[in-house]
């Protein structure tokens, strides 16, 4: 399939109140960003909630979920706020979906909602997806689709318009090449947009940030991880466009921490 243009995308939370919320979208738009994402997780405010302000906030700017757990609501209402933002938004957001992460079950509980098995929770993004396909009719809301494992490797080739690799930050380049022929032999003719995420850039990791991760800079640069990118801005983009051609991945985002930092990469990359 012909090479995808690069296209990025910033990973944020409005934790910090509604102005400052609405401050970063403002910037994200101006440094050229293509989408403004949001986690879904109880100890913040709902994802729903602040896409639709930050949406509010901007004019061009896409906005997505990263990523609706499943756990979290059932498929039918998941379905109904990722089309009611597809709506409101003037058909601006990416619906982001993933299994949820352990911890997801005593959040799952707090809703009076079960955790469900590992294939209870694959089954629930694929209704959602029928569901926001029914509701859509003529419509499209683009569904991007959080795949670590094979089965949902399998899953998001089949139905996601954009699949975030998401094995890990110590996976080799190497096994990140055999999940996307997965995917690719998955999606068969159909064109799917190969995303990543990115948690650091340069050369210290934040410290909330190893935490989540479990590991340090040194370890990720030991094991030329593809969750870090370091070096000038040159070699920072040599290194996508090694990854678009090695992996054909074009869509980058980047943790909120590096909205700055990985800016002029935005600038030097987005659209070619």
């Amino acid at each position: 399939m012909p090479q995808k243009a690069f296209r990025f995308g910033v990973v944020a939370g409005a934790t910090e109140g509604g102005a400052k919320w609405r401050e970063t979208a403002r910037r994200a738009e101006e440094l050229g960003y293509s989408t403004l994402l949001c986690p879904d997780n109880l100890n913040m405010p709902s994802p729903t909630a602040a896409l639709a302000a930050a949406a509010a906030a901007t004019t061009e700017l896409r906005i997505g979920s990263f990523v609706l757990a499943s756990p979290l609501r059932t498929a039918r209402a998941a379905a109904w706020e990722a089309h009611s933002l597809t709506v409101v938004t003037d058909g601006r957001f990416e619906l982001g979906l993933g299994t949820g992460r352990p911890e997801m079950r005593e959040q799952a509980g707090e809703l009076g909602l079960p955790y469900g098995s590992a294939q209870e929770r694959l089954d629930a993004i694929a209704e959602t997806v029928d569901h926001v396909r029914r509701l859509d009719g003529d419509g499209h809301t683009p569904v991007m689709i959080a795949a670590g494992g094979p089965k949902v490797r399998r899953l998001a080739g089949a139905k996601a318009d954009i699949v975030t690799l998401a094995g890990g930050v110590l996976v080799t380049r190497k096994d990140v090449a055999g999940h996307v022929e997965e995917i690719r032999a998955a999606a068969g003719d159909r064109d799917v947009e190969l995303a990543m995420n990115i948690w650091v850039v340069g050369d210290e990791v934040p410290p909330w940030i190893r935490g989540f991760l479990g590991t340090d800079a040194e370890t990720l640069i030991e094991h030329d991880s593809l969750g870090i990118i370091r070096g000038s801005t040159d070699a920072m983009a040599e290194e996508l466009e090694r990854r678009r051609d090695e992996l054909g991945v074009s869509y980058f985002s980047v943790n909120g921490a590096f909205l700055e930092a990985f800016a002029p990469l935005v600038e030097r990359l987005s659209g070619k």
